[in-house]
């Protein structure tokens, strides 16, 4: 029996503008998108009778019924295929990092991979969600329209980062309802070309995430995480991903990261915290076969 192993990587939105919104309802947006090397692990393989099992820290999260995006994502690329689904689940839920899209999109790899269904397009994806296109290729990109306008970004160094969660999902629908300004200015053109980190950082620092006020208002603990983030020692930025409620961390050197995740961690001893490298996964999650 063929089997497809596929790397799920955290999707951190490193800034997110709301550009707009439609007539019927979806926002548009402009996001600078990179990818951490932790994540969620898929195991798929074409199976006689359809299996799916979750395991991992963040298991009992995940819904195991046909609502899935994983599963979703089986029948939108593979409808008279069956599949055994295995995940382990080391991201937390409605966190902001993209989750379960991320596992939506590892699933779509691997379905191709293993020769079975039909190829997906971006446009196609997002009607898994808008986060589910960007990580179809996990690697730093511009995410417009409703997040199926992807375009990818080269020349950016990795950034050394940490993520942490207070373990509080945040309800994306809910945090745009209490969106107040939906049309805002796009990201600045033109995207520096191969920036030192230093100036990479610096730019971002510019941007903005949109959502972060709402997602406060919220949940006001995304403020204390913020807090807590930017505090520690040479963070030179602090902000929130997606809709809450993780937020990253970014440093000038690995150790550095790593010494605030130690912080971070005895200080706030029940959050999810993790030090990372942003950047590129496109290798990292790329299907193995066996």
């Amino acid at each position: 029996m063929t089997t497809a192993r596929i790397f799920a990587p955290a999707k951190i939105n490193l800034a997110l503008h709301i550009t707009g919104q439609r007539d019927d309802g979806y926002h548009l947006l402009d996001s600078l998108v990179t990818f951490a090397d932790v994540g969620d692990l898929l195991t798929i393989s074409e199976a006689r009778q359809s299996r799916f099992t979750v395991t991992g820290p963040f298991a009992g999260d995940v819904p195991e019924g046909p609502d899935n995006l994983v599963l979703q994502a089986a029948r939108l690329s593979a409808p008279n295929n069956v599949f055994e689904i295995a995940l382990e689940k080391h991201l937390p839920a409605a966190a902001g990092i993209g989750g379960g899209s991320a596992d939506a999109a590892a699933l779509l790899r691997g379905v191709a991979a293993l020769g079975c269904g039909s190829p997906v397009s971006a446009a196609k994806a997002a009607a898994l969600g808008a986060d589910v296109p960007m990580c179809l290729a996990p690697e730093m990109s511009r995410a417009r329209g409703v997040g199926e306008v992807i375009t990818p970004v080269h020349g950016f160094p990795d950034l050394p980062a940490v993520l942490v969660n207070p373990r509080r999902g945040v309800a994306t629908p809910a945090v745009f309802a209490a969106l107040s300004e939906k049309t805002n200015p796009a990201l600045p053109e033109p995207l520096p070309e191969r920036p030192a980190l230093a100036e990479a950082i610096g730019w971002i620092a510019t941007l903005r995430n949109d959502l972060a006020p709402p997602a406060i208002r919220h949940l006001p603990l995304i403020a204390e995480v913020t807090a807590a983030v930017a505090r520690a020692p040479r963070c030179a930025l602090a902000r929130m991903s997606g809709s809450g409620a993780t937020v990253f961390g970014l440093f000038s050197r690995p150790d550095d990261a790593s010494q605030a995740a130690r912080q971070i961690s005895e200080e706030f001893p029940d959050w999810w915290v993790q030090a990372c490298t942003l950047g590129s996964q496109a290798t990292a999650a790329a299907p193995q076969i066996s």
